[in-house]
């Protein structure tokens, strides 16, 4: 005869997960609906109507160290035909956004993302720093605004402060982004532990499924019924905007430190407009503005009633939104030779950038690893 076990509900992780954007749980009265309208949830152990019930309860660790949340893609299939309004794509949606902040430390980063009331600290730490090299540079140059030709390397240098601190930013989140990604993947009992240490067969050649069959294509997408919606074509189209921007950036800097040993493949900034290189990275930055209109008019009109828009999603979208219209103004601003607003969106540029990528880990861009981890995991796992 099977033992009773006492369950020990976490009010608290209750009222905080309410707080984040499950505050419709309690109207859950369980009718499976959401489980059954789902076209992605597997018939084995379907979702997210037991997430439903363990958030009901304020069951924390069964909660957070749930596979099936990294699954859902957020459709809104489940919410909209929901009866009564409890809104499981939401709960999901906060979990995860429970589980960036809790995944790694320092832990109070995510704490610091989760509410509007902690984002003066966020700006405030990249504002002070690239602050105090401006005011440094102010003084080599003797002017706060360089004088001549309008190169942004005048006052951040890129050999002495821009590539050394976004190299160390970017590696150190790197680092923070693997250790979340094998503490995310070892929370999930029993298996993760044991993918963690080796024993799972070819679970990199999983790793390559995934990233072909769906992170660069977004099937999942289709499988939602959402194939040609202006959300996969918005995602996408960001996606690819970072991806080629990226390379741009890894040109760049190919060329800027290879050129000192390699004269022939020098590349030196400003860029002509008719560079190759320029060109793309013109075309990755529209491709951004594109993507970024497209999520942003999508998100704004959801119907409260069915979806709720959290500041998790708005945060994420307002700094790419800083990163790409900062980024654009600069070169223009440069080009029409407005050199005070030139040099001055270029700092506000330089301290989102850094916000973009600083932060990645306790984001909501972390679920980009995150999630493709969990969806490596469960195909090792034979569950798919």
């Amino acid at each position: 005869m099977a033992q009773p076990v006492r369950i020990q509900p976490d009010l608290e992780f209750v009222k905080e997960l309410q707080a984040v954007g499950g505050e419709s749980l309690k109207k859950c009265y369980q009718c499976a609906t959401c489980s059954v309208a789902c076209p992605i949830s597997p018939t084995n152990n379907p979702y997210p109507r037991k997430e439903m019930v363990w958030a009901s309860w304020g069951l924390k660790d069964k909660l957070l160290s749930d596979v099936d949340i990294w699954l859902c893609h957020n459709c809104g299939t489940c919410s909209d035909l929901c009866p009564r309004g409890a809104k499981p794509g939401d709960l999901l949606s906060a979990l995860r956004n429970m589980t960036y902040s809790r995944l790694t430390q320092p832990t109070v980063v995510g704490k610091w993302l989760s509410s509007a009331q902690y984002l003066p600290i966020l700006v405030a730490i990249p504002a002070i720093l690239w602050a105090v090299i401006w005011v440094i540079m102010a003084g080599v140059n003797g002017s706060v605004f360089p004088e001549g030709e309008i190169v942004f390397g005048k006052l951040f240098p890129g050999d002495f402060t821009i590539d050394p601190i976004f190299m160390l930013t970017f590696f150190t989140a790197v680092g923070i982004l693997f250790k979340g990604t094998k503490n995310l993947i070892a929370s999930f009992q029993p298996e993760g532990r044991t993918m963690m240490l080796g024993k799972t067969k070819h679970w990199t050649l999983h790793l390559v499924d995934v990233i072909l069959e769906e992170v660069l294509t977004h099937t999942k997408f289709k499988d939602c019924g959402a194939d040609k919606s202006d959300r996969k074509v918005g995602h996408m189209t960001l996606m690819y905007a970072f991806v080629i921007l990226a390379f741009v950036t890894g040109v760049v800097a190919v060329g800027h430190w290879g050129g000192k040993v390699i004269p022939a493949i020098a590349i030196h900034t400003p860029m002509p407009l008719t560079f190759p290189v320029k060109i793309l990275a013109n075309i990755g930055a529209v491709m951004l503005l594109v993507g970024l209109a497209i999520l942003t008019v999508r998100r704004k009109a959801l119907d409260p009633k069915k979806t709720s828009s959290n500041y998790y999603d708005w945060y994420l979208l307002g700094v790419i939104w800083v990163v790409a219209v900062t980024g654009v103004l600069s070169q223009l601003f440069r080009l029409a030779g407005i050199a005070p607003v030139a040099y001055s969106v270029y700092y506000v540029h330089l301290v989102a950038v850094w916000m973009l990528f600083a932060y990645l880990p306790w984001s909501k861009l972390g679920h980009l690893v995150y999630r493709t981890a969990a969806l490596t995991y469960v195909r090792a796992m034979g569950r798919r």
